[in-house]
């Protein structure tokens, strides 16, 4: 085998993506401190045609540098907007008949591997601070909870390793089931 290189991956330019059919996906970020993070989270999210970003609380905005570090210039290419009051854009979103979903550990929570989303549907996926997760309000607003399954001895994962586990898994089952 032979590492491509990357004039080979016939990868989409910004403007192609901006014209791409998106993944019925829309992600939240609720209050992020790790600019790193932040950028991790928009590149998963170009990687995946997601619809959109929402930045929420004190969740930083590009641009930054520290942000653009992680990002790699998906800041450019995936849509995103600035939103101070997670709970007021979670009642926003629902007002508009899409499905909130919270990842966190909470009571009654799904197991990432035994939901199957509705093709049919658009999820707005909301990430929560690295110490403190979703906030309580959001995770009671939300129409369903999320959790990925975890052995170790660790009860957490990073937020931009949560959102790539989340975000492709939901891809793929939403490609498969459009594939059928």
């Amino acid at each position: 085998m032979r590492k491509l290189k990357n004039s080979e991956l016939d990868r989409l330019s910004v403007a192609d993506f901006k014209q791409s059919k998106k993944t019925s996906i829309i992600v939240v970020l609720d209050n992020i401190r790790s600019l790193n993070n932040i950028g991790s989270v928009f590149r998963t999210c170009d990687a995946f045609l997601i619809e959109k970003i929402y930045l929420c609380g004190i969740t930083a905005k590009p641009p930054h540098k520290d942000i653009h570090k992680t990002a790699l210039g998906s800041t450019d290419s995936v849509a995103w907007e600035y939103v101070e009051n997670t709970l007021e854009l979670i009642e926003k979103l629902k007002d508009s008949n899409i499905k909130i979903i919270s990842v966190e550990q909470a009571e009654n929570a799904t197991m990432l591997n035994d939901f199957n989303p509705n093709q049919q549907s658009t999820y707005a996926v909301v990430f929560g601070n690295e110490v403190k997760g979703v906030s309580q309000q959001v995770v009671s607003a939300s129409d369903i909870v999320i959790e990925i399954p975890q052995y170790g001895t660790k009860h957490s994962l990073n937020i931009s390793v949560s959102a790539g586990l989340v975000i492709w898994d939901l891809f793929s089952k939403l490609k498969m089931k459009s594939e059928k």
